[in-house]
């Protein structure tokens, strides 16, 4: 499903219990310097992660100081994020002179202990080419190296790397609990592109060689990806980012099932197989 770009007015775009994607949780929260944003979400453990400006973190009596460092847009430095364990109790004031804030969510009903992901503790994961058109940079702020920490939720950045090319391909999906070949994870993305009146193009094909869906994404579009194969693409002279947001059914780590149709290539897209293997 896509969510056209809009005015949330800080309410949830993506709240708890929703019908597509009950696994995940997702608001922006847009606030100037001075004012301050206090939320709370029973049974669901959930990442504050600034896509601009700076906050101060304060979760149930812990604090974190001058959370993120971007100015202008996504693309200028490097992601943070504040862990916050289910239904604990945050609220976070804008420090810089606004601030744009995603916080991404996941049900997951125990309570483990908040803690912040700096820009050195960020994994990072590039891979694929320009050759085939599928060239991209992954940025994991609750990624493989939290994974003793955090219970369900998966937190990452994506990048196109260049102008124009495919992201998500081979097509994929994560749908259905059937270990060892495939887990359910509902997913939500968040799009901005660069320059920002740059545009693409969500696939969701919900059988192998049958017809799907295609939506029209821009900048500030959600999309909630319930089931399916799922690849994206941006036009040919912009730049794509989206803010992922994955919630497992029964287990942190994420197992793709890569659609068999094109499923050979992935013997041909440099680095893939690490990527593949990040999602933990």
């Amino acid at each position: 499903m896509h969510i056209a770009p809009h005015d949330n007015r800080n309410v949830p775009i993506v709240d708890v219990d929703n019908a597509l994607v009950p696994l995940n949780y997702f608001n922006i929260v847009k606030l100037k310097k001075g004012e301050a944003f206090e939320y709370q979400v029973p049974g669901y453990e959930t990442c504050i992660v600034p896509a601009t400006g700076s906050v101060d973190v304060e979760v149930e009596g812990v604090k974190f100081a001058s959370l993120g460092k971007r100015g202008v847009d996504v693309w200028d430095g490097e992601p943070e994020g504040v862990y916050v364990p289910s239904g604990a109790k945050v609220t976070f004031n804008c420090v810089s002179n606004e601030t744009e804030v995603f916080v991404a969510g996941a049900k997951y009903d125990k309570v483990l202990d908040p803690f912040d992901v700096r820009a050195d503790g960020i994994d990072l994961v590039q891979y694929g080419s320009d050759d085939t058109k599928t060239h991209r940079k992954i940025k994991h702020i609750l990624g493989a190296n939290q994974h003793d920490k955090v219970g369900r939720l998966l937190v990452s950045e994506l990048y196109t790397v260049g102008q124009g090319g495919w992201s998500g391909f081979p097509s994929h999906k994560h749908d259905t609990d059937r270990l060892p070949t495939e887990t359910r994870h509902d997913e939500t993305y968040n799009f901005r592109f660069r320059p920002n009146y740059g545009s693409g193009l969500q696939m969701l094909q919900r059988e192998d060689n049958t017809p799907g869906d295609a939506y029209h994404i821009m900048d500030g579009s959600t999309v909630c990806i319930d089931k399916g194969y799922h690849p994206c693409a941006v036009l040919p002279g912009y730049e794509m980012y989206y803010f992922t947001i994955l919630g497992g059914l029964s287990q942190r780590s994420l197992v793709q099932y890569f659609q068999p149709t094109h499923a050979a290539q992935l013997e041909t897209i440099p680095g893939i197989k690490d990527m593949i293997a990040k999602f933990k």
